[in-house]
């Protein structure tokens, strides 16, 4: 039976992917930090162990290989889903608040897919970093999210050239606004019509469909793609300015 990782895994995305994982028969290292919930959401779950785990500590990672290989046997995935969002003005953004961005979205793909790597090339396995629109096209208040994320896209391209020999493959799936508890709550009214306004499909994303195109993308089916970024944002990347006023004047009278 297959077992994939999946980091910041008991909540939204990475709760998604992790469901669907077990839907399609694999095995899942469920690993989050906030170890309250990561039991009260594993406990429920069968073919699902829990670590708990800091993806940014080096030891932590390590521990982390190290429990999913003992008691599972193998790995066939990794998902680097856990991430820590900050929105701040680029002036008045800390060093600190830098660094724990940076520490988490960017560290820790770097730490897991290094200490994963050799179990993956034992499989055959594949790597799903997940960025995020905001790392191919910027925004306010995102210095330290959007570059921590437009830097996993790049580290996603350094390793797909360096592990594709072992037959690892290495991909990233790059969301846009998603419907989570999370969002709904930060995101004011006049914020949620502007997405609206800007994303052709003209919603938000819901988990389960971002979660889709990560187990796709570690998959079979998708044996001969890696290096890429796969963006899964309703066509958000894909428009410029213009599209809220032409749609009003394409309105009927």
């Amino acid at each position: 039976m297959k077992t994939a990782i999946v980091t910041g895994g008991c909540r939204g995305i990475g709760l998604a992917a992790t469901e669907i994982f077990l839907e399609q028969g694999w095995r899942v290292a469920m690993v989050d930090r906030d170890t309250r919930e990561l039991h009260r959401v594993a406990d429920g779950m069968e073919n699902v162990l829990a670590v708990e785990a800091d993806v940014s500590d080096p030891d932590q990672v390590e521990r982390m290989v190290a429990e999913t290989v003992a008691g599972l046997g193998r790995i066939d995935a990794l998902v680097n889903n856990a991430g820590v969002a900050l929105f701040s003005h680029a002036g008045r953004t800390s060093f600190e608040e830098w660094r724990e961005v940076m520490a988490t979205n960017l560290d820790g793909v770097f730490l897991c897919t290094q200490a994963t790597a050799p179990e993956l090339a034992k499989t055959g396995g594949a790597i799903v970093n997940i960025a995020s629109i905001s790392g191919l096209r910027a925004s306010t208040l995102r210095v330290a999210y959007g570059t921590s994320k437009a830097a996993v896209i790049h580290l996603t391209k350094q390793f797909a050239a360096e592990l594709g020999e072992q037959g690892i493959r290495v991909n990233c799936v790059a969301p846009g606004p998603v419907r989570t508890k999370l969002a709904m709550a930060v995101h004011a009214p006049e914020i949620i019509s502007a997405y609206y306004d800007a994303i052709p499909l003209n919603r938000y994303g819901e988990a389960r469909e971002i979660a889709e195109a990560i187990v796709f993308l570690c998959s079979d089916k998708a044996s001969f793609v890696s290096g890429q970024t796969l963006a899964v944002d309703g066509g958000f990347d894909a428009t410029g300015v213009g599209l809220p006023a032409l749609r009003r004047e394409n309105e009927p009278a």
